[in-house]
């Protein structure tokens, strides 16, 4: 039974999740809407079918550690430090005022103050599933504010740690200031000894390990390696340190994104990632009960006021007055303006040590929900918002020629896929044009030969999102693909099409045959091994038998319209 329940919570769960997505999807709203809509539906407080809320809960779980290991790859220590500055005071500042809006929220629909005190800490933290889908939908997730949003919620990630250690120390009914600070202080040893041994022990052991793994050429085993160390570190993280897992798999990606396996572990361990972090979705979904939102509709406004306007209004003061222009610092306003797990997990031990009334739970709830809905519509009109900002005048010259770096421009960006004979003397064409190239490959000394030479390549498989994305396919002029491999190279095709609709993408084809499969889906150009020989073969015949240069360049132009013709 226990089996045919899980079952049933998956099925039923990811069937109404695609329902709901694919309908919320079409009418222009983010698919996310959908999922919260589904776990609405399949939860205990609708009729009809009852999703098991705990199993729900704990594959959501999954879903937040993978996806928190997945923003760790690309987020890299010296990202960290470069904000840590308007991370460190914004996260601090921002959660004191989240903190004092929900106390004086509370406290006016009746509540003591100390329960308004943890209610405004349960509002104060934002969720960083929703943050890392809204910036990876959006584009943004590398851009200055993406960096700066992940860094503020990392330190509102560890302080949430520090709340939720000296929460039951303060509701004790013998809690004195010496429990108090000997509960910090144990706290902060824990914290920086994990941190310490992920830093500068993790990058001693984990390249070491996955490099023995990866030299097996087995992806199974290469995938398997992986998601055992995000799921390990995490769970260590928790059992032996007491800190929260997603924190435990961020630090543990940040140590597997500064090895050369970063790419390839993002697009081939984590095929998951995106399945369970839906389950998160549903389980919040799942926790909202609408009889009791339609009872006591002032106090949920009143929160998704707090969460919606409070809080994206001291983010938005904050940043700007630490000198970011205003397109930095809307964006990173309007991301922070949602809550999330950390919120539940806050508003359920508060109910548990008796600090919060048992109701509290459904308006955190409803505020995450209506939060996350409204969120990623909200950061998609970013744009339109930014005439409002105040002395936009002035700031505009900040924003166009200033503060935000510039990117390459696309007519100096080319991505080669493979580094045989072929791709070698493509990247040499390359760069005595003053072309830079990327190479993508998947031989790892490859790499490391080309790294060493100052030559940018990325070590992974051109199929995954992740590989391309790293080598900058979305950004670039055009693609190359110079590997033999016709049956795989139809999905990169179609992939970098997606990401970049103007790239000009020119494929290599073991067969003629293959040509009109990769044409089809999307490649400007091909050409095969066959091809080329033909044409060799027939100009040396032309020539013995006395061709003029006319006759020859005519003929060749004829025979390669019909060897390499296009579908128009």
């Amino acid at each position: 039974m226990h089996n045919l329940e899980l079952i049933l919570t998956l099925s039923a769960g990811f069937s109404a999740a695609l329902v709901f997505g694919y309908i919320t999807h079409r009418l222009g709203w983010s698919p996310l809407v959908g999922y919260l809509l589904a776990g609405v539906l399949v939860g205990p407080h609708t009729p009809g079918f009852v999703a098991n809320r705990q199993m729900a809960e704990q594959l959501a779980e999954v879903g937040v550690i993978l996806l928190m290991f997945g923003v760790g790859l690309h987020f890299h220590l010296k990202d960290l430090l470069a904000v840590k500055g308007v991370a460190i005071v914004g996260a601090i500042g921002q959660s004191a005022v989240a903190t004092m809006l929900g106390a004086v929220t509370a406290h006016a629909f009746g509540w003591s103050w100390s329960a308004g005190v943890v209610y405004g800490l349960a509002l104060s933290v934002a969720s960083t599933v929703v943050l890392v889908r809204v910036l990876s939908d959006c584009g943004t997730l590398h851009s200055p504010a993406g960096r700066i949003a992940i860094g503020w919620l990392v330190v509102e990630d560890i302080f949430t740690v520090f709340v939720l250690v000296l929460l039951p120390v303060l509701f004790a009914p013998s809690a004195g200031g010496g429990g108090i600070a000997l509960a910090a202080a144990l706290a902060m040893v824990k914290l920086v000894g994990f941190s310490g041994l992920m830093l500068v022990g993790g990058p001693r052991v984990l390249p070491g390990l996955l490099q023995k793994i990866a030299e097996t050429h087995s992806r199974e085993l290469f995938t398997l390696s992986v998601l055992a160390i995000a799921m390990g570190i995490a769970a260590a993280a928790t059992y032996f340190f007491q800190i929260s897992m997603a924190l435990g798999a961020f630090l543990a990606g940040m140590v597997v994104g500064r090895s050369d396996f970063s790419a390839r572990a993002a697009a081939e361990a984590l095929p998951l990632r995106d399945a369970f972090a839906v389950m998160f979705f549903l389980s919040v979904g799942m926790l909202f009960e609408p009889a009791q939102a339609l009872r006591a509709p002032g106090l949920i406004l009143a929160t998704l006021a707090v969460i919606l306007i409070g809080k994206p209004l001291a983010a938005l003061a904050i940043t700007a007055a630490m000198g970011h222009g205003p397109k930095t610092a809307l964006n990173v306003a309007v991301a922070l303006g949602q809550i999330g797990e950390f919120s539940f997990l806050l508003a359920a031990l508060g109910i548990q040590i008796g600090a919060l009334p048992a109701e509290a739970m459904n308006p955190i709830v409803a505020g995450a929900i209506l939060s996350i809905t409204l969120n990623p519509m909200v950061y998609r009109a970013v744009p339109r918002m930014l005439p409002l900002v105040r002395d936009w005048r002035r700031a505009r010259t900040v924003l166009e020629v200033g503060n935000e770096p510039t990117a390459t421009p696309a007519s100096h960006r080319a991505v080669v896929v493979g580094y045989g004979p072929v791709g070698q003397t493509l990247v040499r064409l390359l760069t005595d044009r003053g072309i830079e190239p990327t190479v993508i490959e998947m031989n790892l000394e490859t790499v490391r030969r080309l790294q060493a030479a100052g030559i940018r390549a990325v070590y992974g498989d051109v199929n995954q999102h992740e590989v391309r994305e790293r080598a900058g396919v979305g950004s670039a002029s055009s693609l190359i693909l110079s590997a033999s491999g016709s049956a795989t190279a139809v999905e990169a095709i179609r992939g970098a099409r997606e990401m970049n609709p103007q790239l000009h993408i020119v494929s290599r084809a073991d067969f003629l045959r293959d040509g009109d499969a990769l044409r089809k889906a999307g490649a400007d150009e091909v050409f095969s091994g066959e091809g080329e020989v033909a044409m060799a073969m027939t100009d040396s015949i032309l020539r013995e038998l006395g061709g003029t240069p006319e006759q020859l360049d005519a003929f060749r132009t004829q025979l390669r319209q019909r060897l390499f013709r296009s579908e128009d």
